[in-house]
């Protein structure tokens, strides 16, 4: 699996659990292990006219996604996994921070950028949460994916409630 992870906040971040999350994502949904996928983090003036630029939205946003090859999961556990350019997921540590710590269940920045980042790969596999079905779907494996690969690495407590919207 090749996957880029590229710091470009000006912030510190574990750009290594970033890695390691997308790669432990993109294994769980069987995503062909030849497969491309970026990860960039942007300030939160970048992020900013990306919002407003691709969703004509104000205000800098936590997470966005730019699918190229529209890779899906396959259905059945014998098909043989996709491969091609998943495409980019943006994060923006300074509203992950901020989100971290107004949440319920208040969290890191780098916890919240984890989440962030399995949220990026679902959308680029084509799951929404415009739905209250699609919701429950997306943020349940979600949760799914952060707590299995937190267990892996015996890290304590579920994952973060998801703060996306």
């Amino acid at each position: 699996m090749s996957i880029d992870v590229n710091n470009e906040s000006g912030r510190e971040i574990d750009e290594r659990a970033i890695l390691d999350i997308a790669r432990y994502a993109l294994a769980r949904m069987r995503i062909h292990p030849l497969s491309e996928l970026s990860v960039i983090a942007v300030d939160p003036d970048a992020m900013e006219q990306l919002h407003k630029q691709w969703m004509d939205l104000p205000g800098p946003t936590d997470v966005m996604s730019f699918p190229m090859d529209e890779l899906r999961p396959p259905s059945k556990d014998g098909d043989e996994p996709p491969q091609g350019l998943l495409g980019d997921i943006v994060l923006c540590p300074d509203v992950a921070e901020k989100q971290g710590d107004e949440a319920p269940t208040k969290h890191s920045m780098d916890e919240e950028l984890q989440m962030l980042t399995v949220h990026g790969v679902l959308h680029l596999l084509g799951y929404d949460h415009e739905t209250p079905g699609e919701r429950t779907e997306m943020f349940g494996l979600q949760a799914a994916i952060v707590d299995g690969w937190r267990a892996e690495r015996g890290l304590e407590g579920p994952s973060p409630a998801p703060t996306t919207t």
